[in-house]
């Protein structure tokens, strides 16, 4: 199998894991405000990663810090803003906005990396716009300060997947996810010590939750997008995360009984689908080019 395959793969399984940590966010945040959640989950995230791989630690460079401080602070905007949105705003409103980086990543990835998309991915963008719209839109369009925070953290999002594409080749991959983990954590701890009112949750259930969220959803998620970004392109990554909604969708379903729409369905299956045509179009563009001499 070729790296790209098993980079879109792993990414794949990254998509899997933040579909059910919709469900289990949700629970954890019945005890717990947002960003005193959100520093708990980070925090024993980055401190984990970083003992089990504290060899590479030792060797941390100046360049892995400066890059993972960037990073770490889009990250947290993003999700700052996307939280401060949910205020406002529908869950599935935010969902769908949040969703939309796939459409600025190929835009900024043409603009500040270089590097365009190819056919296939640009039908595939467009296709799975609609099928996220499908999948997490009622009969609400209208706009208000929410859906405009949530847009915003849209931009975080796409900024963090292709500086995540130009700066993991430069430096240790690892070292730059976990470092980028406990800036998350760090800022915030100090949001919440200074809106909120922080606590340590007690109680089996959440911690269940929040150790799931911390080991696989966030340790494990980032880190294996740092490894493996740097073998496919940032379209492609923007483009595979479109899952997430169909992800928490099932989990929703088998989990909590949550019934989806057949028009959501069909949405699901239009993200699926233009998944499918980004991976095996371009490839099979290719083929038809060595082919034409031939005919």
């Amino acid at each position: 199998m070729k790296m790209k395959y098993k980079a879109d793969l792993a990414l794949f399984v990254v998509t899997l894991t933040w579909g059910i940590s919709f469900i289990l966010t949700k629970n954890s945040l019945d005890a717990m405000s947002t960003f005193n959640f959100l520093a708990v989950r980070f925090f024993i995230a980055a401190a984990s990663s970083a003992i089990v791989f504290y060899k590479r630690m030792l060797n941390l460079d100046k360049a892995t810090i400066k890059y993972a401080i960037f990073i770490g602070i889009i990250m947290f905007l993003g999700y700052a803003l996307q939280t401060f949105g949910l205020n406002y705003t529908t869950a599935s409103k935010s969902a769908f906005i949040s969703c939309l980086s796939v459409v600025f990543v190929p835009v900024f990835s043409a603009l500040l990396l270089k590097k365009l998309p190819n056919l296939p991915c640009i039908i595939g963008i467009i296709i799975a716009t609609f099928g996220l719209a499908l999948l997490t839109l009622d009969g609400e369009l209208s706009l208000n300060i929410g859906d405009f925070y949530t847009f915003l953290c849209t931009f975080c999002f796409a900024f963090q997947i292709l500086a995540i594409s130009k700066y993991a080749v430069k430096v240790d991959p690892i070292n730059l996810a976990i470092l980028q983990i406990a800036v998350v954590s760090i800022l915030s701890a100090i949001v919440s010590l200074i809106f909120e009112n922080p606590i340590i949750p007690t109680g089996t259930k959440v911690w269940t939750d929040v150790l799931f969220l911390s080991f696989i959803c966030t340790s494990g998620a980032f880190i294996i997008q740092n490894a493996v970004q740097r073998y496919t392109t940032a379209t492609h990554t923007a483009l595979i995360f479109t899952g997430e909604p169909v992800f928490a969708s099932i989990f929703g379903y088998f989990l909590l009984g949550e019934i989806l729409s057949s028009k959501g369905m069909f949405g699901g299956f239009l993200i699926i689908f233009a998944m499918l045509l980004a991976e095996l179009g371009g490839e099979l563009t290719l083929f038809k080019k060595r082919k034409d001499p031939l005919l």
